[in-house]
């Protein structure tokens, strides 16, 4: 008896997105149809320049599309008004960037709990949580740190506990192994999967990396404004 199919987490249809400079119109995304199910590693690959980032943004709402439709765990993210974008982006989204992005002024254990403190969740709730995942990366014994006191490796680990401090569906990284060595990077990538997939949760990478396509379940290459499957799973 045939399986049911995976419930897609990311839904794109026709989803096209221009910038206007000056007199010319550039096309960034052209007619982008996608369905990604839940608890998969999909990686975006492809130069600078190709629209890899410009699809996470429509991915997290930080954006919206010129043209089509863009669903994250069956919500329309194109029919909400930016200010309900933002709260859904905060509740069910995580980033991870390839710059960290932590707050200087802020210890590791300040950091992490920030995304769910802004949320209006008390503190008494979510530092246990965010005392686990930095016990999960490597890192409860430097709750107390500043970021600058890290190395790059161990800023990307308190950014990834970071962006799962929400417990989120969905998490997006933009390169985030990009400021890393090979050997650090590597292991930053084995605990991210271990930490988002492998949990269930879905997880949407983009980078120029062959040697990280190969770890995914599916890699979508972008290059033109135009997505193009070559993984197991086809749009």
């Amino acid at each position: 008896m045939p399986q049911p199919a995976p419930e897609a987490a990311i839904a794109l249809q026709g989803v096209t997105k221009r910038y206007q400079e000056g007199e010319v119109e550039h096309t960034v995304l052209a007619s982008v149809d996608l369905s990604i199910p839940a608890g998969s590693f999909v990686v975006l690959l492809g130069p600078s320049g190709s629209g890899k980032s410009t699809l996470l943004n429509l991915l997290g709402g930080i954006d919206v599309p010129s043209a089509g439709s863009v669903r994250i765990g069956g919500v329309e993210l194109t029919s909400l008004a930016e200010p309900a974008r933002s709260l859904f982006r905060r509740d069910q989204i995580g980033f991870v960037f390839q710059a960290f992005q932590l707050i200087p002024t802020l210890s590791v254990l300040e950091n992490v709990t920030l995304p769910a403190e802004l949320a209006g969740i008390p503190l008494a709730r979510v530092e246990p949580l965010a005392l686990g995942l930095l016990e999960r990366v490597g890192l409860v014994d430097r709750a107390a740190s500043r970021p600058d006191r890290l190395s790059g490796g161990q800023q990307q680990r308190v950014a990834i506990a970071r962006a799962l401090v929400r417990q989120p569906a969905v998490v997006l990284a933009d390169e985030p192994t990009g400021n890393l060595d090979e050997q650090t990077g590597e292991r930053v990538l084995e605990l991210l999967i271990e930490l988002t997939c492998r949990q269930g949760r879905t997880l949407v990478m983009a980078t120029h990396n062959p040697a990280i396509a190969v770890r995914a379940d599916r890699v979508l290459e972008v290059h033109d404004g135009h997505v193009r499957s070559r993984g197991p799973v086809t749009a």
